[in-house]
């Protein structure tokens, strides 16, 4: 409810949580599929909004990932974070098709204190 409630969205949106055989770290996936928006931005614009929201955070935990033009995803490790209470996000963008991906890679541990 957190992601519809702070994105305003009218529907629940679609999360991909990748698990495999470590023991806390975690990395979860939201597709976005941009062109039902007024106004599609480009990769390279929600990059930015992401990025100059968790900047403006005062002893922010989330670091943005540098935004690059891919044609693969770099080795992405999901316990770097493990015994802390930090996260990183990546930010991934097809402009032609209109659609994103977000990837967040934190410690896993605290997802079952939420209920």
């Amino acid at each position: 409810p957190e992601l519809r409630t702070y994105a305003k969205l009218s529907h629940d949106p679609i999360m991909q949580p990748a698990v495999g055989n470590f023991a806390q770290g975690m990395i979860t996936v939201v597709p976005l599929q941009l062109g039902g928006l007024d106004r599609v931005p480009t990769g390279a614009e929600l990059h930015a909004a992401i990025a100059d929201h968790y900047a403006s955070i005062d002893g922010g935990v989330v670091e943005v990932a540098p935004y690059t033009h891919m044609e693969r995803i770099p080795e992405i490790d999901p316990e770097i974070y493990n015994g802390t209470n930090r996260m990183k996000v990546y930010v991934f963008a097809n402009d032609e098709r209109a659609q994103a991906l977000l990837m967040a890679v934190y410690d896993n541990l605290g997802k079952g204190a939420s209920g």
